[in-house]
């Protein structure tokens, strides 16, 4: 019991869940549990930080385990002893504050993937995970959540540029075609000539 006690002690100091292993009424052992953090993760927070999103975490685990997995991982805000419908009505809350990401891998976060205005699941997380989600993480990495945020603005960035050259360029050339300046000016644009700048219209929004 002495042995044993050490163990547990040990467990509790460095923050691990533990079991105890007996046979017979004889405690044997004591197995320590704990989340291992990948390094990607951690540089995945720090980046989503760094463009001023906040990174809340949510677990079923007990304040010990959370406090000290949000302490390595970076998190500056986290909720324990999480129940599923919890972290849908959490999910709620933020989403009247501005939008909201979620990222989950178990049946327990399937409610609070289908409720977020944008849901990542874990490549190797569970189908209703993958159902409820509106993308998958397929290198099961954080690192990706960064980079699809990235890509997002770029994607609308090149999309307005996209309207506003069309406009620039039609607001210009239709008039021309449809003849509004040849009576007070005398300038026509010819049938051949108007298809053709058509086609530069593509190649410009294109380009």
């Amino acid at each position: 019991i002495h042995y044993s006690s050490e163990l547990i002690n040990e467990a509790i100091d460095n923050k691990y869940s533990y079991i105890l292993v007996a046979k017979n009424d004889k405690i044997l052992g004591v197995i320590y549990i704990a989340d291992i953090i990948k390094p990607t993760s951690i540089e995945a927070i720090k980046e989503l930080k760094d463009m001023h999103i906040k990174v809340i975490m949510c677990t079923g685990d007990n304040e010990v385990i959370a406090k000290n997995i949000a302490k390595k991982a970076g998190v500056d805000e986290y909720l324990y002893e999480v129940r599923p419908e919890d972290k849908y009505a959490i999910i709620e809350k933020y989403k009247q504050e501005g939008l909201v990401a979620m990222v989950g891998d178990g049946i327990n976060d399937a409610i609070a993937l289908s409720g977020a205005d944008v849901s990542f699941a874990i490549g190797a997380g569970s189908d209703i995970a993958y159902e409820s989600s509106d993308l998958i993480l397929m290198k099961n990495d954080l690192s990706d959540i960064p980079f699809m945020i990235k890509l997002s603005h770029k994607t609308m960035r090149i999309i307005k540029q996209n309207l506003f050259w069309a406009l620039f360029y039609n607001s210009i050339f239709i008039p021309v075609a449809a003849g509004v300046f040849y009576l007070p000016f005398g300038i026509s644009l010819n049938p051949m000539i108007g298809a053709f700048s058509m086609s530069i219209s593509s190649i410009i929004v294109l380009s």
